[in-house]
């Protein structure tokens, strides 16, 4: 098979899945369904949130630091290294906000805003540092709302919402993250096929 116009061979999709070979893991195997999905509202956004964080794993499986670290296409500097600092980010703002945590930015300075994005280098303690730093901040989270009985708790932080900050509540919050990843998750598609052909799911 040779790619459109191009007289070169095209890519070749990976799959494991033997059941479509459009996804790249049987159904059955994909450890993002599962009976326990909730069915009141709180259920149902940590559910979601389960899911779009669990497919970030999934993208950035098998892969080594150079691979991580790949950008997509000049000039941006996404790749999916980038992508698990960003979401360690966006962990930590989302406490900063709804908690008043005292929980500044790791890699982003104002010297560097996209410093989540722009220090993704292809160096396995790079990585190490981002996974410790993802898998912390999200068990962070985790226990803060586990915390809170009421989804319309406000935020006891400054919001940066809007241009003069805006007052939120814990499920605006949620859907939010959950927005925030399913986005992502969408550019990890992309970036992951172009490095091995890995398809989405």
């Amino acid at each position: 098979m040779t790619a459109p116009d191009s007289g070169e061979p095209a890519p070749r999709r990976w799959t494991e899945s033997t059941v479509y070979t459009d996804m790249w893991i049987d159904p059955d195997d994909d450890p993002r369904e599962t009976d326990a999905g909730g069915t009141d509202e709180r259920g149902i956004l940590l559910d979601y949130l389960r899911h779009y964080r669990l497919t970030v794993e999934m993208k950035c499986a098998g892969l080594d630091a150079e691979q991580l670290a790949r950008r997509s296409v000049p000039p941006s500097t996404m790749s999916l290294l980038g992508l698990v600092r960003h979401m360690v980010e966006e962990e930590r703002h989302l406490r900063r906000v709804m908690a008043g945590e005292d929980a500044p930015p790791l890699y982003r300075t104002d010297d560097d805003r996209d410093g989540d994005w722009n220090g993704a280098t292809a160096d396995p303690a790079v990585v190490e540092d981002a996974w410790r730093q993802w898998r912390a901040e999200t068990a962070l989270t985790d226990r803060f709302v586990a915390g809170v009985d009421d989804l319309g708790a406000w935020n006891a932080g400054a919001s940066d919402l809007g241009a003069d900050g805006a007052d939120l509540q814990l499920r605006d919050a949620l859907v939010a993250q959950i927005a925030e990843y399913a986005r992502h998750c969408g550019h990890a598609d992309l970036l992951r096929e172009r490095i091995d052909g890995r398809v989405g799911q």
